[in-house]
């Protein structure tokens, strides 16, 4: 079976989460430079450049809300998407305060 082979990766799929190793750790920094994301359709900045993380996985595995997966993903992507952080990270603290206020909106609900 090859790293890159459909099988392999439906058989990481159905292993368990403690079982569970990022195909994309098993290539090298090279190899990573040439992998085709055009299959998932993720823009390579939502991909990281030393374990081939993909943010959506790391919002997945976290189990995060909303707000807080996608303030994750400005954060993630602000040095590499636009010439200035800024419009990123603004973004992120944005969402941050959706989050807070629906934090609040629950806590005021449940009283």
């Amino acid at each position: 079976m090859t790293k890159h082979s459909k099988h392999y990766y439906e058989y990481n799929r159905n292993m368990s989460v403690s079982e569970k190793i990022n195909p994309k750790m098993l290539l090298s920094k090279d190899e990573l430079d040439v992998v085709d994301y055009s299959e998932t359709k993720t823009p390579n900045y939502y991909i990281g450049d030393v374990f081939g993380y993909q943010a959506k996985d790391i919002i997945e595995d976290f189990d995060l809300s909303y707000n807080v997966g996608t303030c994750l993903s400005y954060i993630l992507r602000a040095k590499r998407k636009h010439d200035s952080q800024i419009e990123c990270i603004q973004k992120a603290i944005n969402h941050l305060q959706f989050e807070l206020d629906r934090l609040k909106r629950n806590e005021e609900a449940n009283l």
